[in-house]
Formats: C-alpha cells, structure tokens, sequence
C-alpha cells in the first residue's frame, strides 16, 4: 500500500514536471505556417510582404541572445535566400500589438529583436546577407491581435 501511494505521489511530481515545460521547441524543419519565398538580390516588388499571425506557445526566452515574446513551433515564413551581390536585408513585422522577430540564420544561429522597428515593431538588419534559408517567427508580447505583416527588403 504504502509502495502504491510512493508511486502515486511520484507520478504527479513527474506530470508537474512535463507539464511545466514549453510546450515544444522552434523546429526549422517543419514546414512554415504562412509562406515559403524564394527571393533574389535584386527582387520586385520590394518590399516583399506576407501577413502572419504572431505569437504561440513557445517562450522564446530560452533561445538567449535578446530573444523574447511567444512564438510557434514551426516558422511562420521560410525564406530561401540568393545573394549575388553584397546585399543587405532588412527584415521587420508590423502589427496594432507588441510584436518580437527570431531568426534562424542558414549557419544555425539566432538573431532575434523587440522594438528597433519604433512603436513596438522590430526590425533585424543583415550587411551582406549570406545566402541560404532563413526561418522566421513573429512573436507576440503580452495579449493583443496577433495580425502582422512581415515584410522583407533591400532597401
């Protein structure tokens, strides 16, 4: 009896436990929520623009390097990127709510930003943008609508 109640009482431990973990984790091999672009130096019209839904159940805090606000498991854009020249991106969200960006760059590393879009927007600039494919999150901060546009450009 008393070996059942030990079991039983380890088994909510263990469930609190599982229960208090994200929910998942940003996996840049599922397929993207809203859009897979495929852009060029050079691409028309610029900018190019896609409207997501932010936000999710992941924390993105855990990514470290500035990361914040909810986001999804899978990317909400997918973008395959050709530079043929020394191109820079700029690569922001606009919504009514306070919106985050997290990037995974084609090496594997995460760039992510807040506000440097101005009112609650962000903004990430890449010098010379290396080509390959970016994976895209727009997070979302605090409740609020989750519409955003992405828009990604050259200029």
């Amino acid at each position: 009896m008393r070996a059942r109640k030990l079991l039983a009482a380890g088994a909510v431990v263990l469930s609190g436990l599982v229960l208090g973990m994200p929910a998942g984790a940003q996996d840049a091999s599922l397929a993207p929520s809203f859009a897979n672009l495929s852009l060029s130096s050079g691409f028309v019209p610029d900018p190019a623009t896609v409207q997501v839904v932010a936000g999710g159940s992941v924390d993105a805090s855990y990514l470290g390097n500035g990361c914040n606000g909810m986001i999804a498991n899978a990317p909400d854009v997918k973008l395959s990127w050709r530079n043929d020249g020394g191109s820079r991106l700029t690569i922001m969200a606009v919504s009514g709510g306070d919106t985050t960006l997290v990037i995974n760059m084609p090496d594997g590393s995460w760039l992510c930003d807040d506000d440097s879009g101005g009112d609650l927007d962000p903004a990430v600039v890449i010098r010379n943008a290396p080509s390959g494919v970016y994976d895209i999150w727009v997070g979302t901060i605090g409740d609020g609508d989750g519409r955003a546009i992405l828009s990604i450009s050259e200029l």
